[in-house]
């Protein structure tokens, strides 16, 4: 067990902002507190008194650096909930007897996940559900919060509920209410757009409260904090009833699961978006000890609270130190400053909380997912509707049901390809990808990029029963990202290695680890490996075939030289290689970034070397061909004429005419074709560059002569 695992080489410099940022967490959970306690059944000041003991308790034992613990929403809607099952009125001396129970219960649970080191099971929840997830919570305490803007009470529940108070206290607004709260709100989002740093949070509720020193609240019918008794809470030893005992077991337990699954994922993506880590296991040993320090003063079931620990970020709390001075301001407060709770106006304050859940809001990751996953933006507002809709552990369930979802489809429909070789190349290339390879004569070569399973055997055999043709002699597979086969898989695979035999079309497994082997054997494929079906590499399998380097391609001729040899990456678009379908949007973004350096001295030679420096000719050709279409920008940034720059160009350009004639004369028919259609395209986009060059061509077509 790691004591104040954040404070270990505590940096001085940090103090200050920690201590602020104490503060105006201590103050901001005065009415988010005393409200959820209510919510729980219990008096307001229980609120209060469960940010003292178990707050310092976590901070001491917690290994996240800006984690903020306290009474929350999702466990006090829980037990709150649980007092009407169980006929408990809230707010009764019952009450008062009934909830430390469920929150000693609840700390025990926690305690036995510490013990089972449950904690491991956030590893299985993804980025996109701890974003839905956390986007789901802010967002439902963003709606109860609401009403308290216009001076009604809180909602409870989730959306639907939530919508419904909303819809029929509406009609009450308090003018004098919406107009603080919504005041107070765009000051504080302003405040956060320029002046993030600033504790604007603390201005505006010294200001809520001096306001309500020079006018009388009461008579614009706005509402201010109820005050509570002075002094620090009792110790409460839980009286347990044994008829209740049962449900308030039943009870704890889903409160306990629901504590584990919501601050853990939110510590993790707090985690992650600051660049630390936490260790899962100690964080439910600091939640079960908190909690015990909750049911020991009598408070409800305590939780990791999101807005909170979204102002801490915001105003640089740096280490648990914030959480420890939160509690001790807290314990000051209630020791000698309870009056001053009386003079806080709730909209202000709900404004200050509407602003921190705001920020946390994670939309901006939902946007990025649609762009580059829609199956993951879909698992993202799973997780943010069923949290919103249906509650926090029924939203977390459907988002982590959700990826197992999404992980098996991935599996089932994994990344595949044929191979094929550049002339003069010797490495693999997808066909598909890479527009000069071309495959092996009678030969299909199959990456698979995949375990093989029950759920895509089906597309690997479709794949290459499609592929056989009448002259096909041999299929190699290349398992190189090949970790293990199941009995489903094995079974399908010796109906295809019987089905190719019977055609005369031999089939191979090659590039994987010995480990498969051990595998195939124990599924009864041994006898292929005896044959020779399981070779090592590719090469032995095309050898096994009759064929060595170089081997012969389907229309085109191929042999190698040794200056080629040296060459691994010669002809194979390397550009395409690394940027995929986005390889013509980044040649355009480099050339546009250094044409805009050229005023800082880069000269038109030095462009043409492209952003790599040393490209081969498919990829200089494209650069240079990007680059006729920018022929009147680069005039403007050099000073240079148009002549003078196409000119460059075209030089360059026959350079690599000739070296492809000498080097690779079977690409020059392909390179020409390809260059009309690149003449054709620049003719209807930059009329203008294309007259220049065309007139430049004809020139040094004239002085040939």
């Amino acid at each position: 067990m790691s004591l104040c695992h954040t404070l270990k080489n505590y940096k001085k410099e940090n103090l200050l902002s920690d201590l602020l940022t104490g503060i105006i967490i201590a103050a901001v959970s005065i009415p988010i507190s005393m409200g959820y306690a209510q919510i729980a059944g219990l008096p307001a000041v229980y609120g209060l008194y469960g940010s003292v003991f178990p707050i310092i308790i976590f901070g001491l034992l917690s290994t996240s650096r800006q984690f903020v613990f306290g009474v929350d929403a999702a466990p006090a809607a829980l037990v709150g909930a649980a007092l009407v099952t169980l006929g408990v009125t809230p707010g009764t001396e019952q009450a008062m007897q009934v909830v430390p129970v469920i929150t000693f219960f609840t700390a025990l649970w926690l305690l036995v996940f510490f013990l089972f080191k449950a904690g491991k099971l956030v590893n299985y929840i993804s980025t996109p559900v701890m974003g839905g997830f956390i986007s789901g919570i802010c967002t439902t305490i963003i709606l109860m919060q609401v009403p308290k803007l216009y001076g009604a009470g809180a909602g409870t529940g989730e959306l639907f509920e939530l919508v419904e108070h909303i819809a029929e206290t509406i009609g009450d607004v308090n003018v004098p209410s919406i107009i603080m709260g919504l005041t107070a709100l765009a000051v504080l989002l302003v405040s956060r757009r320029f002046i993030p740093k600033f504790p604007m949070a603390i201005c505006v509720m010294a200001a809520g409260a001096l306001l309500s020193c020079v006018i009388d609240m009461d008579e614009y019918g706005i509402v201010c904090l109820s005050e509570v008794s002075r002094g620090l809470p009792q110790i409460v030893v839980p009286q347990i009833d044994e008829r209740m005992l049962p449900n308030i077991m039943t009870v704890s337990l889903s409160i306990a699961v629901v504590i584990m699954a919501e601050t853990l994922l939110a510590e993790n993506n707090f985690a992650q978006k600051n660049r630390y880590k936490i260790d899962d296991n100690q964080e439910l040993l600091a939640f079960g000890t908190a909690n015990l320090a909750a049911a020991f003063t009598g408070c409800c079931p305590i939780n990791g609270s999101v807005s909170r620990t979204t102002m801490s970020e915001q105003y640089g709390g740096r280490t648990q130190l914030t959480g420890i001075f939160a509690g001790v301001v807290m314990i000051v407060i209630l020791v000698c400053g309870t009056g001053f709770i009386g003079y806080l106006p709730v909209p202000v304050l709900t404004a200050i909380v509407i602003s921190a859940l705001y920020s946390a809001l994670e939309f901006d990751l939902a946007a990025k997912l649609w762009k580059v996953s829609k199956v993951e933006f879909y698992i993202f507002c799973g997780a943010f509707l069923g949290v919103l809709v249906l509650g926090t552990i029924n939203g977390v369930l459907i988002g982590i049901i959700l990826s197992f979802a999404a992980v098996i489809r991935k599996a089932a429909d994994p990344p595949r390809s044929f191979l094929g070789l550049v002339p003069g190349h010797e490495e693999f290339l997808a066909l598909e990808r890479f527009k000069h390879a071309y495959p092996i004569q009678n030969i299909v070569i199959y990456r698979f990029s995949s375990n093989l399973f029950f759920a895509n055997i089906a597309i690997f055999q479709k794949d290459i029963m499609d592929a056989v043709q009448d002259d096909t002699k041999a299929v190699i597979v290349d398992a190189s990202a090949m970790g293990s086969v199941d009995v489903t898989a094995a079974k399908t695979l010796r109906i295809m290695y019987d089905t190719l035999k019977e055609k005369g079309v031999k089939l191979y497994i090659t590039e994987h680890i010995g480990q498969l082997n051990v595998q195939l054997r124990k599924l009864g494929l041994g006898d292929m490996i005896e044959v020779g079906c399981v070779r090592q590499t590719m090469e032995r399998a095309l050898s096994d075939c009759g064929l060595e380097s170089p081997y012969p391609l389907v229309g085109v001729h191929n042999s190698y030289h040794d200056i080629r040899r040296k060459r691994a990456e010669h002809m194979a678009q390397e550009l395409v290689w690394a940027f995929g379908d986005d390889a013509e949007d980044v040649i355009e973004k480099h050339i546009r970034e250094s044409i805009g350096s050229m005023k800082n001295g880069t000269g038109v030679e030095q462009l043409m070397t492209g952003f790599w420096k040393r490209m081969d000719i498919q990829d200089e050709e494209e650069w240079l061909e990007h680059m006729e279409a920018h022929i009147e920008e680069i005039v403007r940034a050099t000073g240079e004429d148009e002549d003078s720059v196409a000119e460059r160009i075209e030089r360059r350009r026959s350079q690599l005419l000739h070296r492809l004639e000498s080097e690779h004369p079977e690409f020059v028919d392909r390179y020409k074709a390809r260059r009309k259609r690149m003449d054709e395209h620049l003719k209807e986009h930059n009329p203008a560059a294309y007259d220049a060059i065309i007139r430049l061509r004809e020139k040094e077509h004239t002085k040939e002569k």
